[in-house]
């Protein structure tokens, strides 16, 4: 997702003026780092949810003092014990169950505050906006989970790649679409039960960027001219 913070992230957070910021999905920290910056500068704070976050967490938390909470855990275990916030970045585990449920616990909060915040969610494309990917399968309930397998991923190719292919260390679904299957097919399902008046964005680039914009969001009116001029 770091590769949209100049042209497409920092622009809408610019328009937002958010306050509090959540961020599911560090791994090593490019996003991150970039959000905790405008949030000392701005006076903000953020949130980072992830079970095992691939940088010095006691350092950014004597650097940023209090515009940093990290918290170790599944997101969907996570969510529910946040105070309101107006922006989330997603990027954690790219499957329907992880993402449906976290946009319905982002509802749920909305639901009590009434106001739904901006999402930004990273891999609507492919490979996995048609394709389950597991960090951790014994996360998933049972019911839920594709049969999977450590095998790589190819554009073009429904089903997983014996030898070589894109990630193939993680579990991947072992077909491509179908119902309940990848990131942007949990987006659609989302959007159409929810009774917010939402608008979902997609960029293509980079495995994709998909932004759900609340209709009185601020960020609304300048959207249309970030992705003229992104060239993403």
């Amino acid at each position: 997702m770091h590769r949209f913070w100049e042209k497409v992230i920092k622009p809408i957070i610019i328009a937002v003026h958010p306050e509090h910021i959540v961020e599911i999905g560090s791994l090593t920290g490019m996003n991150t780092f970039k959000i905790l910056d405008y949030c000392k500068l701005a006076g903000a704070r953020s949130t980072v949810i992830d079970p095992a976050p691939q940088f010095d967490v006691e350092l950014l938390e004597a650097y940023y003092g209090d515009a940093f909470q990290m918290v170790r855990d599944y997101s969907l275990q996570a969510l529910p014990k946040l105070e309101p916030y107006d922006m989330i970045l997603i990027d954690g585990d790219h499957n329907w169950y992880t993402v449906y449920h976290e946009l319905k616990q982002v509802e749920h909060t909305a639901l009590s505050t009434g106001q739904f915040p901006v999402v930004m969610l990273h891999d609507v494309d492919w490979p996995y906006g048609r394709r389950d990917m597991y960090y951790f399968p014994e996360s998933i309930p049972e019911e839920h989970r594709k049969p999977h397998a450590k095998l790589g991923v190819k554009p073009g190719e429904p089903v997983l790649v014996l030898q070589g292919g894109f990630n193939n260390t993680l579990s991947n679904a072992l077909m491509e679409h179908g119902e309940r299957n990848g990131v942007l097919t949990a987006v659609e399902d989302f959007l159409k039960g929810t009774p917010f008046d939402l608008t979902l964005h997609q960029l293509h680039s980079s495995n994709g960027l998909g932004i759900i914009l609340p209709a009185n969001s601020p960020a609304a009116r300048v959207l249309p001219f970030i992705l003229n001029t992104s060239g993403l």
